[in-house]
């Protein structure tokens, strides 16, 4: 071993400081990373995608299959078991031309990273092998030439890669043998081996027969063969209001289609637990740091009430739950935002199955997932996440309700799921009801039997905890909504054109600018030409006036972006169900516009899941004003600030507390600084500035009053683009003896200024 490890240090030797020049010393770190590597990799995996077609796609997946394990996993784990330094931390005059990394040294993930991904290429693309081979070996050899890695770590690395980019390739064959020819016959049967990648022709209506044989004679209108997914006629279909119809299970016979939609059925189940197995993950990992709502809401479900100033009390039972399993982390905090998108993405999926078709369910799958809207909300753990899926649950149930011949509990069931909404999110689901009511007259059949009342008696209930909270506290709650709607401020002729064009924009953005045009195209062209289609004319109903209230309140102030999260869903699944159709009818410019959303919006949510990738892509990150993540950052940066001034502060030799000027910030420090999260709910440490009304929860809660002759420190966040000093709170200096200015302290982000924050000293409680 001794004769090994010097043999690998003579080479390292003779390869970083014998073999060096001027001009490697200008090529090497390039060829070790550079800024165009990874667009050079995007774009040849859309050029993979758009030659390859099939075999191009696997082999993208077995890519980054291979390599995000090798990479994530494999490496990591074993330079932490080997640990061995890098070469610039135990030898002399290394010639190091690259940033010295933090990790160790043994195996090198760039080998083994490029040795697993010519190993890919090869299996499916021989002929990259005359080009791939010397680009590995050149960027191995250029680890050891910039001085951080032995050639022993190269060649462990170029062993590695290769050998466990193999067992990924036989791993995922196996499975697929295995697998596939159970739960995917028809896809298995055109693509027996993954490792072939290559789809066999269709089989022909009598080779098909024998295998599909009708259980039942079907009905001289409906067709069983290719083609066909769930009504004889797509044209009459999509006119006269025959899409979602369910088929009577009298009329059912198995068959081709029958069978492809299990398939898909399946295949949306295993991309929903993959997705909820990586969201866990995710959050668990700590990439990004709680919200100001989240924080805050959080210290709601240490209070538990019937309701809350600004929200109903059911955010504050999940959180509640949450952190009771898994404790006061942001994972237990958050573990139910992965949950409900997995039940929502199940719920919608079996609905659309049932409705339209399970294809056109499993592409719903997919554009939820690949917007950025959404996705967000797949993560972050506030009152969206319950809205929405208790909004979808009522209109799934719902649809089933105004059936000819429904059960009543189907009835019962919606009543229940609006009430849940609404003690999420204050909502009103009862318009959407009423318009359809309005829109489509045989709905109104069910108005002449007890089950819609039921509903309503249910809902009803649903809000007594509210109306209860609120008539105990003067209807405080009423009196925000309406100020958040603005109805306490004067109304501006730049109202016409300043909040709807932010609103818009920032819809188009959010839900993906190829759906956002696709989902107000359907609805346009639904109302327009497809007015008598039931399903059509439900989802319409179920989300357009939430979209359309919002728009028409930007005419006279602000609109959050996610104030119309609930109408997103039923909107998609308009837009789904009618362009479904439409490609079914001939229309094929369609595909290529679901792949382009796709393509843009998972690249847009990985972005936005962790936008530090950037320094990979672009060799820096993003300006912390244009980075969608800055909001989710620094928290703990800003509570260990905190910390530090009120120990000093502290060795005056009395108890100091913390008073903050937000509340997002009295969360957050709450949540982040230790002795501040232990004593949570004993006596706080931190609470929010005395007020004389309410303008939050902290109102209702007891302040700091009781500490009469203690000291405190008060805090603020500046403007980040102005970070000018301003002068204690007059309310603050009138409540202490003495306040004086203790400063403005930067908490930054690789560099940049992510939070100043501003301290006062505040001394003696009268």
């Amino acid at each position: 071993m001794d004769w090994l490890l010097k043999l690998d240090v003579d080479v390292f030797r003779l390869i970083n400081e014998a073999g060096s020049n001027p001009i490697l010393d200008k090529i090497m770190p390039l060829i070790s990373g550079n800024a165009f590597f990874f667009p050079a990799i995007t774009i040849l995996g859309l050029l993979l995608v758009w030659k390859g077609r099939s075999r191009g796609v696997i082999c993208i997946l077995m890519l980054a299959l291979s390599v995000g394990l090798c990479d994530g996993w494999i490496c990591r784990m074993i330079k932490d078991v080997v640990a061995r330094p890098r070469p610039f931390l135990t030898l002399t005059d290394v010639h190091c031309l690259i940033g010295k990394g933090g990790s160790f040294s043994m195996p090198s993930s760039h080998a083994a990273n490029w040795f697993a991904a010519t190993m890919i290429a090869a299996v499916y693309y021989r002929r990259s092998l005359w080009f791939m081979v010397p680009l590995a070996l050149l960027v191995s050899y250029s680890r050891v030439y910039n001085g951080v890695h032995y050639p022993g770590d190269v060649l462990a690395g170029a062993l590695l890669g290769a050998g466990f980019a193999g067992a990924v390739l036989w791993v995922t064959d196996s499975f697929w043998q295995f697998v596939g020819q159970k739960w995917f016959p028809l896809w298995w049967a055109r693509m027996p081996s993954l490792i072939a990648a290559r789809i066999r022709p269709e089989p022909s209506e009598e080779e098909a027969e024998p295998v599909f044989a009708p259980r039942r004679t079907p009905e001289p209108t409906a067709k069983a063969g290719r083609g066909v997914l769930t009504a004889p006629n797509p044209i009459r279909e999509l006119q006269s209001g025959a899409v979602g119809t369910p088929r009577p299970t009298s009329q059912r016979f198995e068959s081709p289609h029958e069978t492809t939609d299990k398939q898909w059925l399946r295949l949306g189940y295993i991309v929903t637990g993959a997705l909820l197995v990586a969201r866990l993950a995710y959050i668990a990992s700590g990439t990004i740091q709680l919200s100001e709502d989240e924080s805050y809401q959080w210290l709601w479900s240490k209070h538990l009430a019937l309701s809350y100033y600004s929200k109903p009390p059911l955010i504050a039972y999940t959180q509640f739950l949450g952190t009771s399993i898994f404790g006061d982390t942001a994972f237990g905090i958050r573990f139910f935002s992965p949950v409900i998108a997995a039940l929502l993405s199940v719920i919608v999926l079996r609905f659309f199955a049932k409705a339209v078709n399970a294809r056109a369910g499993f592409f719903l799958l997919l554009i939820t997932t690949a917007t950025p809207l959404l996705s967000a909300g797949a993560i972050l753990m506030t009152v969206d996440p319950l809205s929405v899926l208790f909004w979808t649950a009522a209109m799934v149930c719902g649809w089933r309700a105004v059936q000819p011949n429904a059960s009543i509990h189907y009835w019962l069931w919606t009543g229940l799921w609006m009430g849940l909404g609404f003690l999420s999110k204050f909502s009103y689901q009862i318009v959407s009801w009423m318009l359809f009511f309005i829109l489509w007259v045989p709905a109104r059949k069910s108005l002449r039997s007890p089950g819609p009342y039921f509903a309503l008696l249910i809902n009803a209930m649903c809000l007594l905890p509210v109306l209860i909270w609120n008539y105990q506290h003067g209807w405080i709650t009423v009196q925000h909504v309406a100020q958040n709607a603005g109805a306490d401020t004067q109304w501006h002729w730049e109202n016409l054109y300043k909040y709807p064009f932010r609103f818009v924009t920032a819809e188009f953005g959010l839900l993906n600018p190829i759906f956002f045009v696709a989902m107000v195209w359907a609805s346009v062209a639904m109302w327009r030409h497809n007015r008598h289609n039931s399903l059509l004319l439900y989802f319409f109903a179920m989300g357009a006036p939430v979209f359309l209230l919002n728009l028409a309140l930007s005419f006279h102030s602000s609109v959050l972006p996610n104030w119309i999260a609930p109408s997103v869903i039923p909107l998609f699944c308009l837009m789904i169900a009618y362009w479904d159709t439409r490609w079914r009818l001939g229309a094929t410019q369609i595909k290529p516009w679901v792949a382009a959303g796709l393509i843009f919006g998972f690249a847009t949510s990985l972005l936005f899941h962790n936008t530090d990738i950037t320094k990979k892509l672009t060799g820096g990150y993003l300006p912390v004003n244009t980075d969608p993540l800055h909001r989710v950052r620094g928290w703990s940066d800003v509570a260990k600030t905190a910390g530090e001034a009120r120990n000093e502060l502290a060795n005056e030799g009395k108890p100091v507390f913390i008073i903050a000027e937000h509340y997002g910030l009295v969360g957050q420090i709450s949540f982040y600084l230790p002795e501040a999260k232990a004593a949570v709910t004993q006596t706080p440490l931190v609470y929010y500035k005395s007020t004389s009304v309410p303008k939050n929860q902290f109102f209702y809660w007891p302040g700091y009053g009781g500490r009469k002759g203690e000291n405190a420190v008060y805090v603020r966040e500046l403007d980040r683009k102005d970070p000018k000093p301003r002068p204690a709170p007059q309310s603050l200096v009138e409540e202490f003896e003495s306040v004086t200015d203790m400063g403005v302290r930067n908490v930054l982000y690789h560099g940049q200024l992510l939070r100043p924050l501003q301290f006062f000293a505040c001394r003696n409680l009268k």
